[in-house]
């Protein structure tokens, strides 16, 4: 069953500096039907202008991971890491027992457009993590490539949760099937272009549910860049 979210169904907000589309609850944007999925909480969709951003402000017991599409997002944090983050570069934040970060647009010429996701945790107070790899196109071009998983495996990020999060760039013939568990829950979000998935168009901001699907069939990719979640089968996220 794949159950489509369509990207103006999506809260939205518009601060001038900051044009932000919400894919689940998120602030002054609420829907009792949009609290998240599984373990995934947050999936919001930034444009942030030149010289802005988010000022140093704490977390604590999140998964946080930003995914850049354009642009160069500056990173500050309280564990002492300094870093710009660009198309390719993903960041995986464990705040833990707490952290303070900043979030800034490191151009003061052209806007960042990223994606702010959130996790929950399997696990309460622990050390905050910060982690950082580069994924190039290549590796992603034509197929999904694992970026965040449980355990790090294959050269991906560390994530405090039974989550997997994939990566792929699909374009005119490039296409893939992917194995799913029908016992596993999956959500995709389309970040840039247009592609079929088992035969259902998705254009940009576009995601969906997936439950009891045993194969995902990514086809007719328009400069298209997804990112698919593999989750445990629970419908809302579960605060420990």
């Amino acid at each position: 069953m794949i159950d489509i979210r369509k990207r103006n169904e999506r809260g939205h907000a518009d601060h001038g500096w900051l044009n932000s589309w919400h894919t689940f609850s998120f602030s002054n944007y609420f829907d009792p039907k949009q609290v998240g999925f599984s373990d995934l909480l947050v999936i919001n969709d930034d444009t942030v202008a030149p010289g802005r951003g988010f000022g140093a402000h704490p977390h604590d017991n999140m998964e946080i991971f930003s995914y850049v599409l354009d642009g160069a997002l500056s990173h500050q944090d309280s564990m002492g890491n300094g870093s710009m983050i660009k198309p390719g570069n993903i960041q995986l934040m464990s705040a833990g027992t707490g952290v303070v970060h900043s979030e800034m647009n490191g151009s003061k010429n052209n806007p960042v457009h990223f994606l702010q996701i959130w996790v929950m945790p399997n696990v309460r107070q622990k050390t905050p993590n910060y982690q950082q790899i580069h994924v190039s196109d290549a590796e992603k071009r034509g197929t999904l490539r694992l970026i965040i998983s449980p355990n790090g495996e294959n050269g991906s990020l560390s994530i405090r949760q039974d989550t997997k999060i994939y990566a792929g760039l699909f374009d005119k013939d490039e296409e893939i099937t992917f194995t799913a568990d029908p016992n596993r829950h999956y959500y995709l979000h389309v970040a840039k272009g247009s592609i079929d998935l088992n035969g259902k168009e998705f254009k940009a901001g576009d995601g969906a549910r997936i439950r009891k699907e045993s194969a995902l069939h990514f086809s007719k990719g328009q400069q298209a860049e997804i990112l698919l979640f593999d989750l445990r089968p629970n419908e809302l996220p579960e605060r420990i």
